[in-house]
């Protein structure tokens, strides 16, 4: 995947510094509020019945849910109401970077305490691989961790600030990735501190 001029490539991930305004960040918040009045964030857990540290929701025709059922995509929230419609504020930001044509059908919104992290992970539950994967950063700080299409082996990472989007794509679509801590503090986009991330995804 060719870089866009201005991006970071961490790893085969394209990373746009500083890619949305202070007033677009903003806009984004204002929007995901009305995303979250909708669809409550929940805590989500492993198979095990362990919960994570992240808290979630989403937007758009596909949620992502994770319980002792499985990890999967989903057509409504645990509540059995249907997921609200993807924010335009947030296509805007995929129309600008992802480099194709369809739109996602999903946007997963993941909200970090000061304590949270995500482990290690591939993002492989879609349907086509072409497809990438836009995220979005909001608040604090994150060091964000990127590996190989296989699990080990040799790590990169980076500081995330709010207003950053990655775009994971051609042979980094499948990479290892993962969240290893957020610097409190380091944002005061979010009245109460914390970390909120927004993964476009399309998974048909």
């Amino acid at each position: 995947m060719e870089m866009p001029r201005g991006a970071v490539n961490l790893a085969g991930v394209n990373i746009h510094k500083g890619y949305l305004s202070a007033l677009a960040q903003a806009e984004l918040v204002s929007d995901l509020r009305q995303v979250v009045s909708a669809a409550p964030l929940f805590v989500p857990q492993t198979k095990r019945g362990l919960p994570m540290s992240v808290r979630m929701t989403a937007a758009g025709e596909f949620g992502w849910i994770a319980d002792r059922g499985g990890y999967r995509y989903a057509r409504e929230h645990p509540s059995g109401l249907a997921w609200p419609a993807i924010p335009e504020s947030v296509l805007a930001v995929w129309r600008g970077l992802s480099g194709v044509e369809r739109l996602p059908e999903c946007c997963l919104v993941n909200f970090y305490d000061t304590a949270a992290r995500m482990g290690m992970h591939q993002d492989r539950d879609e349907a086509d691989f072409a497809m990438p994967v836009v995220s979005i950063s909001l608040g604090d700080d994150a060091l964000f961790r990127v590996g190989g299409v296989i699990r080990g082996g040799k790590t990169q990472s980076i500081w995330l600030q709010s207003g950053d989007v990655a775009v994971m794509g051609g042979d980094a679509r499948l990479a290892y990735h993962g969240v290893d801590r957020l610097r409190p503090g380091s944002s005061s986009l979010l009245p109460k501190g914390g970390r909120i991330n927004l993964t476009l995804r399309v998974v048909t």
